[in-house]
C-alpha cells in the first residue's frame, strides 16, 4: 500500500469531537465495532492455521514447493479473500458498512507486518509478538471511515458518517467547519472509538494548510529556554534561559493522587459486590448491575483526572512552541523509569504515571513545527540535573531526594530543577550557535554526557512504527508470503 503523501505547506491535524448518539445508533456503533472485531479474529484464525500447517509439513520433511499455499498479509490480498469468505461464515455481512471489516483487516495487516519486521530486526523498539484475538470485552471498539459521505454539517453541532447518518456532538465543530468551508482544510477519514467511560467520541484526521504562530500569541524576550520535566507538586516544568533565569514554573496538577481517596471508596464498594469473577470458585459469572455501575463509576473518575492532565499538558506545551524560538526538552525513557519494586518504588511508580512525561515531548515535537519554533532534544545520556550550571563540574552522586544542588567545586547551591533547565538551555543555544556557551557559564552542556548502561541491541531498525504501510515481498507465484522468511 503506498503511503500518502502530504502536500508542501500543509500537515495533518486530528480534531476530536464528543458524540451525542440515540440508543439507536449506538446500537450501531457495538455492530459496526463488533463486525471489525468478528474480520480480524477470524483471518486471524486462517493465518494462525496456515502458518502452523506448513510449520507442521516442515517437520515431516516435505520441501517448500510442497507446503500448503501461504497467504499474503497485506490489506488488499487479506481483503480479497474476506470477500471470499464472508458469505459464508458472516450472512450478515451488509448489515454494517464495508468499513467496519476493512477497519478489523487494516489492523491484523500492521500487526503482521509489525510483528515480522520485529522478527527482522527491521522495527525499533520492544520486540513485538504474534497478533492475538480480540475479545468484546478488553479491545478497543472502534471503527473508521474512510469512503463515502464524511462532513461536518453547517449546524457546527451535527456530523454525517457513512452508514450510521447524521449524529450530534457535545461540542461545537466551528474550528474544523470553518476551515472546511474555507479550503484550508480536507477531511481525510474519520474514527469513531469507545474509550473506558463508555462515551464514544469522532476523531477527523485532516489534512489542514500549513499552521501559522496566532497573532495574539506573543515572543517571549528570551529566544531560547530549556525545560525541565518532574514529578513534585511544585515542578511539572522548570523554564530557564542560558544566563540562569528561571522564566516559570508550571506545578503538577497530580489529578490521580486527589482522585485517590474517591478511587478507594469506590473500589472498596466493587469487592463487596458481585464481580464477573468468583473467587470460591475460580470461575466466571454473571456481574451485578450494582458492581457495573460502581465500575462505571470508577471509569469516569479516571476519565476525568485524564482530561485534567491532558488539558494541562496542553495548555503548557502550546505556550512553548508559540512565545520560544528554541526549546531544549530531554529525552526520557519514561517507560524504563517505571519498574516493580516496594512501597516507596510503587508510588514513584504512580507519580510518573501521573505527570505523564512522555507526553511532553511527544506534543512538542508536533506543535513547534506547526508555529515554527525549533526543538532541540537532548540526548538520554546528557547528565543535565548532575552537571553544575555555574562551572559544569560533573556530581555522580545525586539521588532523587537532593531537591537542592550544591555544588563541592564552586560552591554554587541552587535548586535541582532550575540547575537543569539552564544546563538544557545552554545546549540548545550551543547547538543552534554551532559554538561554545557565552564565557564565564562553563563547557558546552552537550559535552561530557556518560552512558551509564548499555542500551539494547535493536538490529538494523530504520525507526519503523505501526504506521509502516504494508510492503511485502513478492515470490515466483506473485504471492506475498512474510511468513516463509519469519519460520
Amino acid at each position: 500500500m503506498a503511503r500518502f503523501d502530504i502536500p508542501d505547506g500543509w500537515t495533518v491535524q486530528a480534531y476530536r469531537y464528543a458524540l451525542d448518539p440515540t440508543p439507536h445508533q449506538l446500537s450501531m456503533f457495538s455492530s459496526h465495532s463488533g463486525a471489525a472485531r468478528f474480520a480480524f479474529n477470524h483471518m486471524l484464525a486462517l493465518v494462525k492455521a496456515v502458518v502452523d500447517q506448513r510449520a507442521a509439513e516442515r517437520t515431516y520433511g516435505i520441501v517448500d514447493r510442497d507446503l500448503t499455499q501461504s497467504i499474503g498479509w497485506s490489506l488488499p490480498q487479506l481483503r480479497k479473500i474476506w470477500n471470499q469468505r464472508k458469505h459464508e461464515y458472516a450472512p450478515w455481512w451488509a448489515e454494517n458498512s464495508k468499513e467496519a471489516y476493512n477497519t478489523g483487516l487494516d489492523a491484523l495487516a500492521r500487526a503482521l507486518d509489525n510483528w515480522t519486521a520485529s522478527r527482522r530486526g527491521q522495527r525499533a523498539g520492544n520486540p513485538v509478538g504474534f497478533p492475538k484475538f480480540k475479545t468484546a470485552a478488553r479491545s478497543r471498539r472502534s471503527v473508521r471511515f474512510t469512503t463515502g459521505t464524511i462532513r461536518v454539517e453547517p449546524s457546527r453541532h451535527h456530523i454525517v458518517l457513512p452508514r450510521l447518518g447524521r449524529l450530534k456532538t457535545h461540542e461545537s465543530t466551528r474550528k474544523l467547519a470553518r476551515r472546511v468551508e474555507t479550503g484550508t482544510a480536507r477531511i481525510l477519514s474519520a474514527t469513531v472509538t469507545r474509550d473506558s467511560r463508555d462515551r464514544w467520541y469522532v476523531s477527523f484526521q485532516s489534512l489542514v494548510e500549513a499552521k501559522t504562530r496566532p497573532a495574539h500569541a506573543r515572543r517571549s524576550p528570551f529566544p531560547v529556554v530549556g525545560v525541565d520535566v518532574g514529578v513534585t507538586a511544585d515542578a511539572l516544568m522548570v523554564i530557564a534561559t542560558p544566563d540562569g533565569r528561571e522564566v516559570k514554573r508550571i506545578p503538577a496538577p497530580k489529578p490521580l493522587t486527589a482522585a485517590q481517596s474517591r478511587l478507594r471508596v469506590l473500589q472498596r464498594r466493587a469487592a463487596r459486590q458481585q464481580s464477573p469473577f468468583d473467587p470460591v470458585t475460580k470461575t466466571r459469572r454473571r456481574p451485578s448491575k450494582r458492581w457495573q455501575a460502581t465500575m462505571a463509576h470508577v471509569a469516569r473518575t479516571h476519565g476525568r483526572t485524564a482530561a485534567i492532565r491532558r488539558d494541562v499538558l496542553h495548555q503548557a506545551t502550546t505556550a512553548l512552541a508559540q512565545q520560544y524560538e528554541v526549546v531544549t526538552v530531554e529525552t526520557l525513557n519514561a517507560a524504563g523509569m517505571r519498574s516493580a519494586g516496594g512501597v516507596r518504588k510503587k508510588a514513584l511508580n504512580r507519580a510518573l504515571a501521573d505527570a505523564a512525561l512522555a507526553q511532553i515531548r511527544q506534543q512538542l515535537t508536533y506543535k513547534s513545527r506547526w508555529y515554527g519554533s525549533v526543538l532541540v532534544e537532548a540526548d538520554r545520556w546528557f547528565p543535565s540535573s548532575k552537571s553544575c550550571s555555574g562551572c559544569g563540574v560533573r556530581k555522580p552522586s545525586l539521588t532523587l531526594a537532593d531537591r537542592v544542588y550544591d555544588c563541592e567545586f564552586c560552591g554554587l547551591s541552587i535548586d535541582r530543577d532550575r540547575n537543569a533547565a539552564i544546563n538544557l538551555a545552554r545546549l540548545g543555544e550551543s547547538r543552534m550557535l554551532g559554538e561554545q556557551s557565552p564565557a564565564g557559564s562553563g563547557p558546552v552542556a552537550g559535552r561530557g554526557a556518560i552512558q551509564e548502561t548499555e542500551p539494547a541491541c535493536v538490529g538494523d531498525a530504520g525507526g519503523r512504527e505501526t504506521s509502516t504501510p504494508h510492503h511485502h515481498q513478492v515470490n515466483q507465484t506473485g504471492t506475498a508470503s512474510p511468513q516463509d522468511e519469519a519460520a
